[in-house]
């Protein structure tokens, strides 16, 4: 039996980094045209840490300017944002990313409310959720802006094509559905809690899952050639690796999947690579915006 064709969102996340880094090199023609990108971790979560990390290096290697503030696990709700509106107030910083999840003594949602919508390059404040919703121009959330991408790239025109998104969160699949919508696609959004979940994800052309359980999309759930973006990382036992062992695996059984669509991405290696180089293609988006500067192609 075939096998579909892997997305290889390493690779494509590889060549956009390389567009923004090339529009990047455009715009500093213009002397004093740099874009800034601040990124700001409260505590010491390791996979944080090692997120925050990559996306300063990758920031950097695309000719950006990085800068990171680091805080204790202690800090305060009103000392986070009295910087949040320092960085506001810099003109050499484009984007604020804050990144989550916060410690319990801070409230998630009034710190990206507080965030200038201008420079949200997550795409989680209500006025960038707000103008996505009506057609308008936005920052968008950087993972479904990459699911995008992988499927226009695979894909060409999404027109007429029948999109199912399983998930319902404001950071994936909310936005998802509307950027599919924006691509004149005929979207569903269905959830945990949809009646005959499989049926519906069988009418799928495209199939977007973002639920967040591990391998719950089955291989009889995807239409036969259907395009599958799994959304989902997962991290479950794995004891023939070793006690204690783990791996990571999407919202769908991906060996399944694999035999009866036409394109899946992996997981790992699919999705994930995306996220940080769109947030870089949204610094760029930001920073022209701000300056009232054509926006380049990336």
């Amino acid at each position: 039996m075939s096998t579909g064709a892997i997305i290889d969102g390493k690779a494509f996340a590889e060549g956009l980094r390389g567009r923004v880094a090339g529009a990047v090199a455009a715009l500093a023609r213009d002397p004093g045209f740099k874009p800034g990108l601040a990124v700001v971790l409260v505590g010491e979560d390791p996979a944080s840490q090692v997120y925050v990390r990559n996306k300063a290096k990758q920031t950097v290697e695309t000719g950006m300017h990085s800068v990171e503030h680091r805080l204790d696990a202690g800090t305060d709700q009103e000392t986070l944002l009295t910087l949040i509106a320092e960085l506001n107030a810099d003109d050499a910083v484009d984007g604020i990313l804050v990144q989550l999840p916060l410690p319990a003594q801070i409230d998630s949602q009034a710190v990206l409310d507080a965030i200038d919508p201008a420079k949200d390059v997550d795409g989680f404040h209500v006025v960038n959720a707000g103008r996505l919703a009506t057609g308008g121009a936005a920052l968008v959330p950087c993972t479904p802006l990459g699911c995008l991408l992988l499927l226009k790239d695979r894909l060409g025109d999404l027109s007429g094509l029948h999109a199912v998104v399983v998930g319902r969160s404001n950071i994936v699949g909310k936005p998802m559905a509307q950027l599919l919508l924006g691509a004149n696609c005929t979207v569903t959004i269905a959830h945990s809690r949809t009646r005959d979940l499989a049926a519906m994800c069988r009418q799928a052309d495209i199939l977007v899952a973002a639920v967040g359980r591990p391998e719950m999309v089955r291989g009889d759930w995807i239409k036969p050639g259907a395009t599958v973006i799994d959304v989902g990382i997962n991290r479950v036992p794995a004891p023939d690796r070793g006690e204690g062992k783990t791996r990571l695996v999407g919202d769908v059984a991906f060996a399944e999947a694999a035999r009866v669509a036409g394109a899946i991405t992996p997981v790992p290696g699919g999705v994930g690579p995306m996220t940080i180089a769109v947030l870089l293609r949204n610094t760029v988006e930001a920073a022209c915006r701000r300056r009232g500067v054509p926006v380049p192609g990336m």
